[in-house]
């Protein structure tokens, strides 16, 4: 049965752009407001309608006194009193606007979207922790990583915030993660249970067709109309290995572009720096656009057009994902979507979460074989066998990480929530 109409209210850093948090974000209260749910948001930033909005700078992982606060309790193994008391401050200062959201909207029920699992606005964590025990409202704790998959979060004078808040154990939290391995760690670290819940794509609906716009991307990027183009969609972050990317486009032997479709995203940007040096001495031709690309087209701040995820995708031959390590794999399953071949990297969670389910990549494990690189070659070689892989991944997709398959997880899930 489904329950009866609510008003549900999103918690992040950011809801804007192209990250997967963002895009997962919106494919859920998309279909949440299909089947009549009021949806409303509370983060730094916000690309969407204002009214349904409320904006806090403080919240947002890239505030100055934010940043300020990761590069010392992230560096150090002892907290001086002077940090405690600034983390307390901006705490307060965020509990205070939660409890201004909830009242303004009438908010019955809240999603955290990462804010409780990874600590990248550790005050924003604290504060909703304490908001939900002072209330005791519904929340759904949308998890797409943990603080203990990432390194850096490893050295830190702030384990008893870790501890108390990413994630909170409370009575009126359901957890969700989006692969099995986050759901046995977090039992195995916290004792609390969880549903799976994996990211999805709209696959009843086809995606939009190709048009001119989108065939003006290669010219807009200077990109040559007889190279190849491959995508690389992901933010510019160690862990997603483009450095792998870079040297498979030079290994190819064929004319081709890297394109990398978004920017560095919540860690340091010298990996940025670190792959246009490699770039320069592989002799590729490497595009970093993420300034380019947007959840939806429009404007920049210049005048030049912004391309949305669909146009990269549209003109992408075919699409590079050499990640070590993925929370589940948001653009393995646009690649999917928009009938595009892969070289990927087989991640552990794609090898015991997705891969049984069938589906056909050019795949490596630690490096690019010459195998992997044979196989690539023939695939952009031969359009019949392209269509021939990339019909079948749409098929299995649809029958895994559609909408409807979304649809009854959440509203099995709002109702344990709510109780109603």
């Amino acid at each position: 049965m489904q329950p009866s109409s609510c008003k549900l209210g999103f918690v992040s850093t950011r809801l804007a752009g192209t990250d997967g948090v963002s895009l997962e974000t919106f494919k859920w209260a998309e279909l949440l407001t299909a089947c009549g749910h009021d949806c409303h948001f509370f983060a730094g930033q916000f690309n969407g309608k204002p009214e349904r909005s409320y904006q806090v700078d403080e919240a947002h992982f890239r505030h100055p006194d934010i940043r300020a606060l990761n590069d010392e309790l992230f560096a150090m193994q002892a907290r001086p009193p002077r940090l405690s008391h600034r983390v307390d401050e901006l705490k307060d200062h965020l509990v205070h606007h939660l409890h201004q959201f909830v009242e303004r909207y009438g908010i019955e029920l809240l999603i955290a979207e990462n804010c409780l699992s990874l600590p990248v606005n550790l005050p924003l964590g604290l504060a909703l922790t304490q908001f939900i025990a002072e209330t005791r409202i519904p929340t759904i704790a949308h998890h797409h990583d943990f603080w203990w998959e990432r390194p850096r979060f490893a050295v830190t004078c702030a384990a008893d915030y870790l501890a108390a808040a990413f994630p909170p154990t409370l009575p009126s939290v359901h957890h969700v993660v989006i692969n099995s391995f986050g759901g046995t760690q977090l039992a195995l670290r916290t004792g609390a249970s969880s549903m799976l819940i994996p990211n999805v794509m709209d696959f009843d609906t086809p995606p939009p067709a190709r048009d001119s716009y989108s065939r003006s991307m290669r010219a807009q990027l200077g990109l040559s109309t007889d190279a190849y183009v491959l995508l690389q969609p992901t933010r510019i972050v160690p862990r997603k290995r483009i450095e792998h990317a870079i040297e498979f486009t030079r290994r190819l032997d064929l004319p081709a572009s890297l394109v990398i479709s978004h920017a560095a995203g919540d860690e340091r940007e010298s990996y940025s720096d670190y792959l246009a040096h490699y770039a320069e001495l592989m002799g590729v031709h490497v595009v970093f656009a993420g300034d380019r690309f947007e959840q939806h087209r429009g404007r920049t701040a210049e005048g030049k057009p912004l391309f949305s995820l669909a146009d990269a995708y549209h003109e992408a031959d075919l699409v590079t994902y050499p990640s070590t390590v993925e929370g589940f794999g948001n653009a393995f399953l646009e690649a999917i979507y928009y009938r595009r071949p892969l070289l990927m990297s087989t991640y552990e969670i794609y090898r015991t979460d997705i891969a049984p389910k069938g589906f056909r990549v050019v795949g490596f494990t630690d490096f690019i074989e010459e195998q992997t690189v044979a196989d690539a070659q023939q695939l952009l070689t031969n359009p019949a066998l392209v269509e021939e892989m990339t019909e079948h991944n749409f098929r299995t997709a649809r029958n895994f990480y559609s909408y409807s398959v979304l649809e009854s997880q959440l509203l099995n899930l709002l109702q344990a929530s709510l109780g109603r």
